[in-house]
């Protein structure tokens, strides 16, 4: 390991220590597989004790039959088939209402499989942990449900899709206040549930955990430089200014039919 190599381990370590559950590549990092932790958090943020988890997949790309996709979190499944899309949102502008139905429509068009009867679709949950008090009313949790109004009143819809919002500013001495506490918190030792604090101890110091994470970092810093590299690598043939022998030189991590490729695809946009 040279010296950059090593400066850059070593800040890659220093970040590692401030990581958090409110950080979503943190927090699926540690709840990949960890069926007890994904479990603790739906039963608390539902007020349903009888959660049994079947399935959890992290960083889950799902698309709509337009193509258009959204990266779930957290994407898990009940022993009943009730969906659950868990996301960490530190931005407020992440957490829109369009985002929440949008990712709602994701998962009752992926639940529905070919000669389902529409009326057995099981229940989803869409549920947003914000780092800050979106809705503003001093809340810990916000749930989202349609209604039907009739004459002056107004009857709950009963579709079975959720949307929750949970504020993560929220500090109460009740689970939800624990658990957002665990969430913002950096010290595993710190924390009030074992469920949680284990994967965080475990990818913060454990060797192989550290290890694992590093190498996370350093895949994340390639990709985003990648991305970068294409995104210049764009602007600059849709200029028509340079060769493609020329943008070369200027975006090293891309090669000539890497360069093509783009080409044809800004072409086939013109």
């Amino acid at each position: 390991m040279n010296t950059a190599e090593q400066t850059t381990h070593q800040q890659d370590l220093e970040r590692l220590k401030l990581l958090r559950y409110m950080d979503d590549d943190f927090m699926t990092v540690c709840l990949a597989d960890n069926f007890e932790g994904v479990e603790l958090i739906l039963r608390i943020v539902l007020g349903q004790e009888g959660i049994k988890i079947k399935s959890v997949r992290t960083q889950e790309t799902m698309k709509n039959l337009q193509g258009r996709s959204a990266v779930l979190d957290v994407h898990a499944i009940d022993s009943t088939d009730k969906e659950f899309d868990v996301e960490i949102q530190r931005k407020d502008a992440g957490a829109g209402a369009k985002r929440a139905r949008h990712n709602s429509s994701l998962l009752d068009a992926h639940i529905l499989k070919s000669g389902d009867d529409t009326e057995d679709i099981p229940d989803s949950y869409v549920i947003f942990i914000t780092e800050n008090d979106v809705m503003r009313g001093r809340q810990p949790i916000y749930p989202v449900e349609r209604y039907v109004t009739i004459g002056e009143n107004k009857v709950l819809f009963g579709d079975g899709s959720h949307i929750l919002y949970v504020n993560g500013k929220y500090r109460g001495n009740d689970e939800i206040g624990k658990l957002m506490h665990d969430f913002s918190c950096t010290n595993p030792d710190d924390m009030n549930y074992e469920a949680l604090a284990k994967k965080a101890r475990y990818y913060k110091r454990d060797e192989k955990g550290v290890a694992a994470m590093c190498k996370i970092m350093e895949d994340m810093r390639n990709e985003a430089a990648l991305n970068n590299a294409r995104e210049t690598a764009e602007r600059l043939i849709k200029k028509g200014k340079m060769t493609l022998e020329e943008i070369a030189e200027c975006v090293p991590l891309l090669s000539l039919d890497e360069l093509r490729e783009i080409e044809m695809k800004v072409m086939q946009l013109a």
